[in-house]
């Protein structure tokens, strides 16, 4: 569900206040070229990702769902010389996609991306010590989203943000959908969310260029 008054909203926000540069238009680009999905954020949700890891002060942070880096970078460059980012893409071709566009970026010395399902790499991430980190973005399969916040938990600290994107599905997410499962594990992330003491959350709905959706934004308090 789209409508042209939403997309020129977000054109106007792009373009006076998140305007595009070099290498986040190349990232798109080359996304696109690649045969990458074109379900990238938006650049003033790319914007806000980087504005709430600079408010956060992040130095360490995990990104769930990589895709073409697009909103890696977003959230790079956000982080200090010595910070370190952390993302996961489940397929090797779009990770290499995402490698090319943070390097051309000049952020590959502080950006890691790991390949494989996301459910594997966390565990090595907590042999590792790789935590906690001070923002985690999950923008991955949807069906899997409370077991990513739950491990979003593990690795957090009292503090941690955790953001979730693309959980209002249209609206659809409001009622039971058993032929849905991307619907389906987005309830369960609510459903886990609200039952978990140690998290402190909202969810937000959006309008624009990606259509009808929204965010959750949890805070981890203890």
């Amino acid at each position: 569900m789209t409508n042209p008054q939403w997309t020129a909203v977000d054109h106007y926000f792009t373009e006076t206040i998140a305007p595009a540069d070099e290498a986040l238009t190349a990232a798109l680009a080359d996304s696109t070229a690649a045969g990458l999905p074109e379900i990238a954020v938006a650049p003033n949700q790319g914007k806000l990702l980087h504005l709430l890891a600079s408010v956060q002060g992040a130095r360490n942070v995990l990104e769930i769902g990589t895709l073409g880096g697009y909103s890696t970078i977003w959230l790079a460059r956000a982080l200090p010389a010595d910070g370190r980012l952390i993302t996961l893409e489940y397929s090797p071709a779009h990770a290499d996609v995402a490698r090319a566009n943070i390097a051309r970026a000049g952020l590959d010395k502080i950006v890691e991306v790991r390949t494989g399902a996301a459910l594997d790499t966390l565990p090595q991430l907590e042999t590792e010590g790789a935590g906690p980190f001070d923002l985690v973005f999950i923008d991955a399969d949807k069906i899997n989203n409370a077991r990513y916040v739950a491990w979003a938990l593990k690795l957090s600290r009292p503090g941690t943000v955790i953001v979730v994107d693309n959980v209002v599905r249209e609206g659809r997410v409001a009622t039971p959908h058993p032929d849905d499962p991307a619907i389906t594990g987005t309830r369960e992330m609510f459903d886990l969310i609200a039952a978990e003491p140690r998290l402190d959350a909202t969810a937000l709905q959006t309008v624009g260029t990606k259509g009808y959706d929204g965010l959750l934004l949890a805070r981890v308090t203890g």
